[in-house]
Order: structure tokens, then C-alpha cells, then sequence
């Protein structure tokens, strides 16, 4: 048994979002505010505490639609009695159960038909009795019109007296009037998500709830929440219904776990069973033995209170009776301690250290280490925990959820990868779990951290895409792409792109805008060019990657499904067809590089042009492609703009007009001036050598096209960031003009509402 997915509805951004989960460990990444912490919640909330649910859970787009039902209310319209109901958050959760484990889910089984394979559960708010909330708000109502009639502010007009509609009624009083109610599903009426758009089914009018909680004999969850603020935002009530969830605080202390693993699990007073019998009567022959050591070191002042007549005839005597626990010795600063260097057989003692003295980012991964061995331990009833839940009659749940809510925000980033990449085994090391499919277990990671995504198979990731709101009057929402579905089968783009990103650049999944780049020397500078002309894009959460030749358009389906803000920085690669003979004396066209030039029937060899965009493969239509239509117009929900060379005056100037075929030619024609004072490798050397001649625009980039063909590109790149003024050196035309799209792409704010945003 595992859970396959779930589609949340109506909970924050989270409008209709279906999120796929991976029978092992699931991770959700994804750009600021785009939704992950809000997915945490809504299971925590859902299934483990549902009176945390406050109104401005719900998603805010439902506001006004309240309020209109308010008002009907109040002129004596007619609402329909589920109207109210339909706007409150639910949550589908989909089961994949095998026939051997129906007597998990003869609860949840929709008929009696079923044969194994999917199971649905439905949690959905409700109001529990809609006439009685009508009658409660137009109490108030009409009480709060009545008094802001009667009372006035400074200015002579009237105040707004709470609740001035449905919403602010609900934001203080939305408890008192809903619950969670729980139905089973059709598995036959499931319908798969469009473009990760859940489309939830209806239930039939008459549908009956499965009771209060469905889940209590079929999931454990536990969670390590994110500290956000100084208060302690881990600790949690359990949820109602009996679901336990050990949303334990946060304890750095190794120490603090160590205390409360040992009285979960080690107590010897707890039941104790033949192993504890010995452990038992030695702490009661110390208790005799301090107690009789007392006794003789108090027995002098005991008797200097007699001789004042205390106690006296009537009183009790004093007597001193210890009480040892063996968990004291784990009270002070000292009881764990670290072995720096071990004791020598030449009487050398050992040397230690109080843990406080430990790293804090080993510190807490040790403390984050030993919850996930509590979760697991008291999952499973090891230690005393077996004879609580007999005791209450419980049986182990066949599947455990783990949440792990961003654990960057406890550890260091050297140890961030350690720890993603041994929770899971961690959660199934005990002898009845391992890879026997009996107990399953599922471990769900949020993450900021390009660290954890890097440690991750491409396959456990799940990207919370942020989409712009469709109309004015909604706001923005997310769907969730399940990224091991984006390239389909198996191909060579697909291990192409996911070694790449592995290798480099796993900060694309949080980033607001991507730009590629083709070169080492545009990896330099474009990031120069941004911080010195472009004021505003250093602000933004940007990721550059720099792909050795034309591979950007192999990202294009990644770059689809993540609806990133993209510019591609392209070089033009213009081929001319050459006439040659091969061994066998027979001649054949082959296409070699040349500096382009328009008129010449050249073609270009860059696959972004051909393949992505523009799609054009003549130089002489890519020279000519207007300043809009670098944009382009078949990208859902995102922009996308490709950039390259073209046509320019040789620095800024009057003079012949000449298209650079390289990022570093179209450089030096934006900076002559500039570039005669750049010094340091052989290639600056040489390239300040061919500026200061007398050439026309022509020559000059007949010499460069020759030059470039070997430069050590790449150190004339760092020459140039080594200039007094940053700001003398000018980014090429076709990457400033890049540049200028992207920024104001970039500042393009999207209608968010404070309490929507991606905070629990």
C-alpha cells in the first residue's frame, strides 16, 4: 500500500493542484511563494490537525464569492444550501492498495466490486449546519450596521463595526461552524490531471461520510516542521480523531533526544520486562545505600532541630527517602559528550568535549538523525512503545508518512546532502522493514536548497510552477509538474539534461528567470553586464547556465514545463556550403563555418535557432527578424526571448555595418576604445593589436573571425573584468537587448495576496 496522490482544492494558491508522490521519497521544489510550504500544511492540517484550518487558508480568489453569499443572505436571496461548502478546502487522497492488503481498507472500499489497484479518500470542510450559520451572521450583522450608524469617527464618518461581511465573520468564527468529513471515491470516475489542473470528481447528492477519521488504522505521520520565527513552530497539537502525529519541536540538543527517546522507549519503570529486573534493583540498593549516607550526615542537624522542639510530640519525624532515575544523568550540560582523542595504553586518558562544543550543522543533523529514528521506532512499537499501544489496543499502521519541512533551515549546506540522501534508509532500518513491502513507508521533503535537489533522482522531484491569474479578478494559483514525466521514455536528450543538471545547475528549480549562455567568456561577463547596466535583475532570483555549443534547445521541454521566465543568448554559427572531393575523388557539399554576411545564402548551425526559436535557418531571415519577434508567441503561461547577433555599426559608429559571428567579435565592435586598454593574456594581447590598425569595419572582422577561431576566449574574458571602470565596458547590442527584455519580464509583479503567500 502507498499513496499514490493527491489533489488539493481550494486550500491557498492551491486552487486545483494534483501532486504525484513516489512510492520512497518525494521532494518539492520550486521558485519563492510558488506553493511548496502550502502543500506541507495541507497535509498537516488534512491529516493530522484539522482545526488548524483558518479563513485565509482558504484560497483568497473564494473571498469575494462568500462575501456575495453574505450578501444574498441579507437581502433575502436564495443560496443554494452547498454553495458555501464548495469553497472550502478538500483534499483527495489516492490509495494504490493490492487485493492481499483489503483488510487494511474494507472501510474506505467504495463497493463491493473491487478488485485491488486505486482507492480514494475524500477530506472535505463542510458547514456543519448552514441555517444556523445564516442566523448567527445576520445576528451580528445587523448588530454591527446598527452600531456603526450609531457611532462615529474623528472625521464625522461612520465606523466600520466587525463583521462588515461574511469573510470577516468567518475569519473570527469559522471554527465554530465547519468539520471535516471524510468519503470514499469512485476509482472508475477518477480523472487524470490536464497540464497538472486536478479535476476532482463530484460526489453523488447523497453520499455518506466514512467517519471521523478514515485513516487512523492506515497511516502514522510524523513531521519535522521549519522554525520560521523564535517561537517554536514545530509544536503542534495531535490531530483530532486519534491520528497521531509527533510534530515533536525541533531539539539541537542531542542530549534533549536522547531524554526523550529514552523515556519513549528505554524506561525501566515503564513495564518492565526481565531485562529491566536487573537494571531496577540496582538503582534501589544506590537509593539504600545514599538514603543510609544521608541519614548519618543529616543526623547532626536533625538533632539541633529537636533540641528547639522540632518536631515535637505530635509531629512526624523526619526521614530521607531518595528517589533515582536513571534519566537525571542525562540532565546537565555534560551527559553527552564527544571523544576528541582515545585513551593509550600508556595511561593517557582520553580527551572530550561537551556536545555544545560539536559544529551546529553536525549537531543538527545528529538531533534531525535521531527523530527520524524515534518516527521510525515508535512506528514500529520498539522499546516500551509496544506496551502502550497494546495497552490501547493499537496495530501497527501499514503505512508511515514522513514530512520534512525545508531541513536546510537546520543544517549546513555541507551536510544538507548527507542528510537527504540517507533519511529514507534511515526510516527503514529495522528488521521488519528493509525492502519488505508489508509496512511501507513514504518520506515527503519541501526544499529551497539546490543542495538537497542535487542529492535527489531526477524522479522524486516535483516542481511547484507558478501560474499568472487568468483573469483581474482571480489571482495567481499552482500546479505541480511531476518532472520524471517531462521527456517522456528514456532518450538521449533526457540523460543529457538530467547529468547536466546534476553536474551543475540544480538552482534552476528555484529560480524566477533563466538565461543560457554558449560560452565560458559569456558565463563571465553576462553576469558583469547585468550587475554594472541593468539595475534592478541583480534583485532577482536568476540562474545562468552555460552550455558548451548550441544544446539550450534540448531544455526546451524542461523549460516548458518549469514556465520560467527564459532568455537564450544564442551565437548566430553562420555555415556556407563548400564544394570538396573525397578520397574517391567524387565531389559533395559540405557546410563550413564562415563570417557571416547576408546575401551569401549561409545557413546557421545553431540547433536553438533552427529547432526552438526563431525555427529560421537562413542568415539572411535571422538578420532580418524584427525586434518582437525574438519573442516567442507559442510558450504557455511563460516568455521565452532568443537573442543573437546581428547586423551593427562597428563601435556604435557611422561605419560599415558587420555581423559578428561570436560573443567576444560583437564585444570588441561595441568597445573599441575600451578594448585598447585591456591588458594581460597573449589573446589581448593580440586582439588590441588588430584594433589599433587602421581597418575598415570589414577587415577587422575578417581578422578577428580568423583570431577567435583558437583565442583563449575565456582569458580575454577575465582581462576584461579587470578594468578600472566596471562600467566602461558596454554589452553587445543583442545582449543588451536580452538583457533589457528580461528585466522587465522579470518586473512584471503578479496579482499575490499577503495571505496567500507560501507561509504555514
Amino acid at each position: 500500500m502507498r499513496i499514490k496522490c493527491v489533489e488539493i482544492v481550494n486550500f491557498r494558491k492551491l486552487k486545483s493542484t494534483h501532486v504525484d508522490l513516489d512510492p520512497k521519497t518525494t521532494i518539492f521544489v520550486g521558485a519563492n511563494n510558488s506553493g511548496k510550504t502550502s502543500a506541507m500544511v495541507a497535509l498537516r492540517y488534512f491529516l493530522v490537525s484539522p482545526k488548524g484550518l483558518a479563513l485565509r487558508d482558504i484560497t483568497i480568489s473564494n473571498w469575494k464569492q462568500i462575501d456575495v453569499i453574505g450578501t444574498s443572505w441579507e437581502t433575502g436571496g436564495a443560496v443554494a444550501s452547498n454553495c458555501l461548502d464548495s469553497l472550502l478546502p478538500s483534499l483527495d487522497v489516492w490509495l494504490e492498495v493490492p487485493l492481499s492488503e483489503i483488510q487494511h481498507v474494507v472501510h474506505i472500499l467504495p463497493t463491493l466490486d473491487w478488485k485491488g489497484g486505486d482507492l480514494g479518500v475524500r477530506l472535505r470542510y463542510r458547514v456543519v449546519e448552514m441555517d444556523q450559520l445564516k442566523a448567527d451572521y445576520l445576528l451580528q450583522r445587523k448588530a454591527a450596521i446598527l452600531a456603526a450608524k450609531q457611532t462615529t469617527g474623528p472625521d464625522g464618518a461612520a465606523l466600520e463595526i466587525w463583521p462588515a461581511s461574511l469573510t470577516d465573520y468567518l475569519g473570527r468564527k469559522l471554527h465554530s461552524h465547519i468539520e471535516l468529513d471524510a468519503f470514499a471515491l469512485d476509482p472508475t470516475a477518477k480523472v487524470h490531471p490536464l497540464k497538472g489542473i486536478a479535476t476532482p470528481q463530484s460526489l453523488p447528492e447523497h453520499a455518506l461520510p466514512l467517519g471521523k477519521n478514515p485513516f487512523r488504522s492506515l497511516l502514522k505521520i510524523d513531521e519535522i516542521t521549519a522554525q520560521r520565527d523564535f517561537a517554536d513552530a514545530g509544536e503542534r497539537g495531535t490531530g483530532e480523531g486519534g491520528t497521531e502525529a509527533s510534530s515533536r519541536r525541533f531539539k539541537r540538543r542531542l542530549s534533549e533526544q536522547l531524554r526523550a527517546y529514552y523515556d519513549r522507549h528505554l524506561d525501566p519503570t515503564k513495564t518492565p520486562s526481565e531485562k529491566d529486573y536487573e537494571a531496577l534493583r540496582s538503582i534501589q540498593t544506590a537509593e539504600r545505600s545514599f538514603d543510609s549516607r544521608l541519614e548519618e550526615g543529616f543526623a547532626s542537624a536533625f538533632e539541633e532541630l529537636e533540641g528547639i522542639g522540632y518536631p515535637g510530640i505530635a509531629n512526624p519525624r523526619l526521614k530521607i527517602t531518595t528517589q533515582l532515575r536513571a534519566i537525571d544523568g542525562l540532565k546537565h550540560g555534560s551527559a553527552l559528550q564527544y571523544e576528541v582523542t582515545g585513551a593509550t595504553d600508556e595511561g593517557v586518558k582520553a580527551l572530550k568535549l561537551p556536545e555544545d562544543y560539536s559544529g551546529l550543522g553536525y549537531q543538527n543533523l545528529i538531533a534531525m538523525v535521531f527523530m527520524l529514528m524515534g518516527f521510525r521506532d515508535d512506528w514500529m512499537r520498539v522499546g516500551k512503545a509496544t506496551a502502550e499501544a497494546d495497552s490501547a489496543q493499537e496495530k501497527i499502521q501499514p503505512l508511515h508518512l514522513v514530512l520534512v519541512e525545508e531541513p536546510e533551515a537546520h543544517l549546513h549546506a555541507q551536510v544538507q546532502q548527507v542528510f537527504i540522501k540517507n533519511a529514507y534508509h534511515l526510516l527503514r532500518k529495522h528488521p521488519d522493514l528493509g525492502e519488505e513491502l508489508t509496512f511501507r513507508t513514504q518520506l515527503v521533503v519541501s526544499t529551497h536548497s539546490s543542495h538537497v535537489a542535487h542529492e535527489a533522482d531526477f524522479a522524486n522531484l516535483r516542481y511547484f510552477r507558478r501560474r499568472p491569474a487568468p483573469t483581474s479578478q482571480e489571482t495567481a494559483t499552482t500546479t505541480v509538474a511531476n518532472l520524471s514525466h517531462v521527456f517522456g521514455d528514456e532518450d538521449e536528450t533526457q540523460r543529457f539534461v538530467k547529468r547536466y543538471l546534476k553536474a551543475t545547475h540544480c538552482d534552476v528549480f528555484f529560480a524566477d528567470g533563466i538565461i543560457f549562455v554558449e560560452g565560458q567568456a559569456e558565463r563571465i561577463l553576462v553576469p558583469h553586464f547585468i550587475r554594472h547596466h541593468f539595475s534592478t535583475l541583480p534583485r532577482r532570483y536568476t540562474t545562468l547556465i552555460e552550455l558548451g555549443g548550441s544544446h539550450a534547445h534540448k531544455f526546451a521541454p524542461l523549460v516548458d514545463e518549469l514556465g520560467v521566465t527564459t532568455l537564450v543568448i544564442a551565437d548566430l554559427d553562420a555555415v556556407v556550403a563548400t564544394k570538396i572531393k573525397n578520397k574517391n575523388d567524387v565531389e559533395q557539399t559540405v557546410w563550413k563555418a564562415a563570417r557571416p554576411e547576408c546575401g551569401k545564402g549561409q545557413h546557421t548551425s545553431n540547433s536553438v535557432l533552427k529547432a526552438w526559436h526563431p525555427r529560421k535557418l537562413l542568415v539572411d531571415e535571422l538578420a532580418a527578424l524584427k525586434d518582437e519577434e525574438h519573442r516567442c508567441p507559442d510558450c504557455e503561461g511563460y516568455a521565452l526571448y532568443v537573442t543573437y547577433q546581428k547586423p551593427v555599426p562597428v563601435s556604435g559608429g557611422d561605419g560599415d555595418m558587420v555581423i559578428p559571428r561570436t560573443f567576444e567579435d560583437a564585444l570588441i565592435f561595441e568597445n573599441l576604445a575600451v578594448v585598447e586598454g585591456i591588458k594581460g593574456s597573449a589573446t589581448s594581447e593580440k586582439i588590441k593589436a588588430i584594433v589599433q590598425r587602421d581597418l575598415t569595419g570589414e577587415e577587422l572582422a575578417c581578422e578577428l573571425f580568423d583570431l577567435l577561431k583558437e583565442a583563449e576566449k575565456a582569458a580575454f574574458a577575465l582581462d576584461c573584468l579587470m578594468l578600472e571602470d566596471p562600467k566602461a565596458l558596454k554589452p553587445p547590442a543583442y545582449i543588451r537587448a536580452g538583457l533589457t527584455w528580461f528585466e522587465k519580464a522579470l518586473s512584471v509583479e503578479l496579482p499575490e495576496a499577503a495571505a496567500q503567500e507560501d507561509q504555514p
